[in-house]
């Protein structure tokens, strides 16, 4: 990757690759997940939290050696252990749902998930005997020239019983070319003892799929975005051009809202129903928009909240905001929310009046059905009360004004 941050942690749509994979025994509801670590250790500790037990792999010695460093923690576990890569941020939850099913039915002591691809290169492959049955998984390195161009391949994801795959560990022997301890080297330990290993072919090519470059990390990212669209608008969003519409992991998108094209939403953003975004606008994290509404192009939102019916159409931004029902946010406007130290908040009451590149400078208040005048500075730490009009640089409430109609 080139980079200073631990592969596992780069991000894909908002999320790190490393968080993809850990959803899978989530959603399974695994006994216990371990996490093997070893390259920057505190920082994927720091990043994944108490989704996972640490486990350190203080010398990297292969996937044989990392597995066998949980054998203490699986000491006496009789079930079933599912080893899956840190990298696979594509892997399909479905997919291994599948997989752990006929791994039950046949009861091996091992299952393999295999993928055929157009492009082994790199993979480990899956070598099968004249009958069509499994023999053994040939690594990349140690392939002979007709085992490279087989194009089955070792998507790295298994299931062993627990006391078979640490017990064949013990044995696993360091690959001489490479100075590391193969996992797949189980495999043939185990059919060598008269162990059952099965198969699992999955025809989703993407399950094999590991980040190990930038290029890579564009190539997840673009397959993850379109499942992410296809989810919302498979439960009732308008997408009207999902090429360029960018929306990131974990977003949550009412019924019947509109997304305009070149709009970006960010992770941890919550979007009512009947809204209408973009085009052109970015949705940052920490945002909560209400039901119906409407951020138009070139307008931009960070940490606030915005009650039932606001609307934000032109070239502004709301940053640390809270924003009362049904008021207008106008072209231009800005809440300045940062003093060059902290992030200050801005509240502002429901049907309040924000002029045309007005700025709050916060923290302050604007209360309930206020306006603020065009081009006006309301300073730092000053409020204008309910239903009282403030004009000017800085802004001073000259008089009473009607509360606007809903």
């Amino acid at each position: 990757m080139k980079s200073q941050l631990p592969k596992v942690l780069h991000k894909v749509c908002g999320k790190p690759v490393l968080e993809y994979v850990l959803d899978i025994p989530k959603a399974l509801r695994s006994l216990k997940t371990y996490v093997v670590i070893g390259h920057g250790a505190e920082q994927v500790k720091k990043a994944v939290g108490q989704d996972a037990e640490f486990v350190i792999q203080d010398k990297l010695l292969g996937t044989g050696d990392a597995v066998n460093r949980c054998a203490s923690h699986l000491k006496g576990f009789t079930g079933t252990v599912l080893v899956l890569c840190g990298d696979t941020p594509l892997l399909s939850k479905d997919v291994v749902v599948s997989m752990l099913r006929e791994h039950r039915r046949v009861k091996p002591s091992a299952t393999v998930l295999t993928a055929t691809v157009a492009c082994p290169h790199g993979y480990g492959r899956i070598l099968r005997d004249v009958e069509g049955a499994f023999k053994a998984i040939r690594e990349q390195k140690d392939a002979a020239f007709e085992e490279a161009k087989i194009n089955e391949i070792n998507v790295g994801v298994y299931c062993f019983e627990a006391a078979d795959l640490f017990e064949a560990l013990k044995k696993v022997r360091l690959n001489p070319f490479k100075k590391e301890y193969y996992l797949t080297d189980v495999i043939e330990l185990l059919r060598a003892k008269g162990k059952k290993v099965g198969t699992f072919t999955t025809q989703d090519e993407t399950s094999a799929f590991g980040v190990n470059t930038r290029e890579d990390l564009a190539q997840a990212q673009s397959v993850i975005r379109q499942r992410i669209l296809s989810q919302h608008m498979l439960a009732g969003v308008t997408i009207v051009d999902p090429l360029t519409t960018f929306i990131e992991a974990g977003v949550k998108i009412g019924q019947d809202t509109v997304i305009q094209p070149m709009t970006v939403i960010h992770a941890d953003v919550r979007i009512g129903k009947n809204c209408s975004i973009g085009p052109m606008a970015r949705i940052r994290p920490g945002t909560r928009i209400s039901d119906g509404v409407e951020i138009g192009n070139f307008a931009e939102v960070s940490r606030s909240s915005l009650g039932r019916g606001v609307i934000q159409k032109h070239f502004s931004f709301l940053g640390d905001a809270t924003v009362g029902a049904g008021t207008n946010i106008g072209a231009g406007a800005v809440t300045a929310n940062y003093d060059g130290v902290n992030k200050n908040k801005t509240l502002i009451g429901p049907k309040a009046f924000i002029g045309s590149d007005a700025i709050l400078v916060a923290p302050n208040q604007i209360g309930a059905g206020a306006v603020v005048g065009a081009g006006s500075v309301v300073a730092h730490g000053k409020n204008v009360p309910a239903g009282m009009l403030a004009v000017g640089v800085p802004a001073r409430v000259i008089k009473k004004v009607l509360l606007r109609k809903s």
